[in-house]
């Protein structure tokens, strides 16, 4: 190792360097952010947790935290701010996946290729009812549904406020709202359904 060059730094291709929005670029070759390791190992859990209570899929969750992680390798977001920025970014990034409408294929061939289960009528009110409420998420406004997503994922008021930058005391009453928002176009669409 060169003498008072750190072991990390020292592991750098040796070659011109240039910094540009937060990335090192050396020879033209970007380097992973030193952090990313240490946040993926911590936060992918998480990411994982709050996609999948949007799509409700582990697979399409995965998918999504892959997504989201090379988004963040791409910021200059410092590690302890990662928790928040990665929940809401995975939170944002599976609406708007839901929003799309690009599951239906997906969803629709899975339908097909299924063997009948033993009580098919209890299978199909739980995905009815399943598919109802990730619709009318999608259809709440966008910090509404992001704060219920990610009270409903596990995390603290606290680490909801910090992620959507509210005051503390504000998220239990953007979690009310949301809810209830949630309550009435679940009810809205039942009765013209």
């Amino acid at each position: 190792m060169r003498k008072g060059v750190s072991a990390s730094a020292a592991a750098l291709p040796v070659g011109p360097v240039r910094v540009r929005q937060g990335r090192v670029a050396v020879a033209h070759r970007e380097v992973v952010r030193a952090d990313l390791e240490q946040v993926f190992r911590s936060a992918y859990p998480r990411v994982v947790a709050v996609a999948a209570r949007v799509l409700g899929s582990r697979d399409e969750a995965e998918d999504v935290a892959q997504e989201v992680f090379l988004s963040f390798a791409r910021t200059t977001v410092t590690a302890n701010e990662a928790p928040g920025w990665l929940s809401v970014a995975a939170a944002h990034t599976a609406l708007n996946l839901l929003r799309s409408g690009r599951r239906r294929a997906s969803r629709e061939e899975r339908a097909s290729q299924q063997e009948v289960q033993a009580d098919i009528a209890d299978a199909v009110v739980t995905n009815d009812e399943r598919r109802r409420v990730r619709a009318a998420l999608a259809r709440l406004p966008r910090r509404q549904a992001v704060a219920l997503v990610l009270k409903h994922s596990g995390l603290s008021y606290a680490e909801v406020a910090a992620a959507l930058d509210l005051s503390p005391g504000s998220v239990g009453t953007t979690v009310r709202r949301a809810e209830a928002a949630l309550r009435e176009e679940l009810n809205r669409h039942a009765a013209s359904g």
